[in-house]
């Protein structure tokens, strides 16, 4: 179970640390272009796993997964499905517009949704595809979101496509490899990449092991992806995400002699729910140094890019030791980002930083 201890006052300064970790520019690293994995390995937990573990450091793949843990350890999975959510639409005047569907407002055929493609496009302007209405724009909402309206139910069926991050250059040859294997219900932009790792042999593996696998669902959105724009980590705020988790594996989880979050998406969900006491609802929890940890105990989780709210996590996990595992994991070769290698940290406490 998590430990409970508090942190130290502020004004301690952590063993190796350097920088001001409040600020935006201490989570920037040089990450080369080439480094940033635009196709998944095959199978899937062929992928690279650099284990920073309270026993040292060493380089594994994540088909050595159930030999890094043990008996009775509870896995916890994000088993949300990406939706085909990206809609590649023409204006009336034929330009190019791209629309990214978020989330629904709960009125009928609204949405909140990226809109991509036109410096301006002015509410009411409708958009569509080989001469068929589709999506009409409505008010900006901040942070780059607006207002539409789906003018058929049937839109993501017929002409969505699955979202990849910008910075995947080439459509995959199999979208699955862009879904989960356990992921069941549709409602997210973005996959829980973590999970991308984990095949069924693997699973299988585990289960064998006496590793149970539990599952939540958190339903990827922007508040995962957003970029920080603030110069003070603080400042910055987290869009909600809606998140469920059935009162079974509640228990389950937070009966575990030790719990392994499979993904970032996973952690928020569980520390979540552990504050408001609540299973199913939206959270805009944002997990930064200083943090009272009080589920999770080890992070399977990918490389993540610079200066993101997903790298800030990892540094409220670990503490500035996350500089030293990109460092190594740069130098070794591993892939990053949502197609690539991942890593397994166990939770360190401040004190030991």
């Amino acid at each position: 179970m998590a430990d409970h201890r508090a942190d130290p006052p502020a004004e301690a300064q952590p063993e190796g640390e350097t920088g001001d970790h409040g600020a935006l520019d201490y989570f920037d690293y040089d990450l080369p272009p080439e480094r940033i994995a635009q196709e998944p390995v095959e199978p899937r937990h062929a992928a690279r796993l650099l284990v920073d573990r309270i026993d040292g450091r060493r380089h594994r793949t994540v088909a050595d997964l159930p030999g890094e843990l043990a008996p009775g350890d509870v896995v916890v999975v994000n088993d949300t499905r990406v939706s085909a959510a990206r809609l590649q639409l023409t204006k009336p005047t034929g330009g190019r517009v791209e629309v990214l569907l978020l989330r629904p407002t709960g009125l009928h055929r609204q949405w909140q949704a990226l809109v991509r493609g036109g410096r301006r496009i002015a509410s009411g302007t409708r958009l569509g595809l080989d001469g068929e209405e589709l999506v009409e724009v409505g008010e900006q909402l901040g942070d780059g979101r607006r207002l539409v309206e789906v003018l058929a139910d049937d839109v993501m069926d017929r002409v969505g496509e699955i979202p990849l991050p910008p910075y995947i250059h080439r459509p995959l040859a199999d979208t699955d490899r862009y879904q989960t294997v356990f992921a069941r219900n549709p409602g997210s932009v973005a996959a829980p990449t973590a999970g991308l790792h984990l095949s069924t042999e693997l699973l299988d593996r585990m289960a064998a092991a006496g590793i149970e696998v539990v599952r939540v669902e958190l339903q990827v959105g922007i508040g995962t992806f957003k970029p920080i724009t603030a110069d003070r980590i603080d400042d910055h705020h987290m869009h909600a995400e809606t998140y469920h988790l059935d009162p079974e594996a509640w228990a389950r989880i937070r009966s575990a002699e030790r719990v392994i979050a499979v993904g970032t998406t996973v952690v928020r969900t569980l520390e979540s729910a552990a504050r408001t006491g609540e299973l199913s609802g939206s959270t805009e929890l944002f997990i930064n140094r200083g943090f009272d940890w009080q589920v999770v105990d080890v992070l399977l989780t990918n490389f993540h890019v610079p200066k993101s709210s997903l790298l800030v996590l990892v540094d409220a996990f670990v503490g500035p030791r996350w500089r030293s595992i990109y460092d190594d994991a740069l130098a070794d070769g591993y892939r990053f980002l949502s197609l690539g290698d991942a890593m397994l940290l166990d939770r360190r406490h401040p004190e030991a930083w």
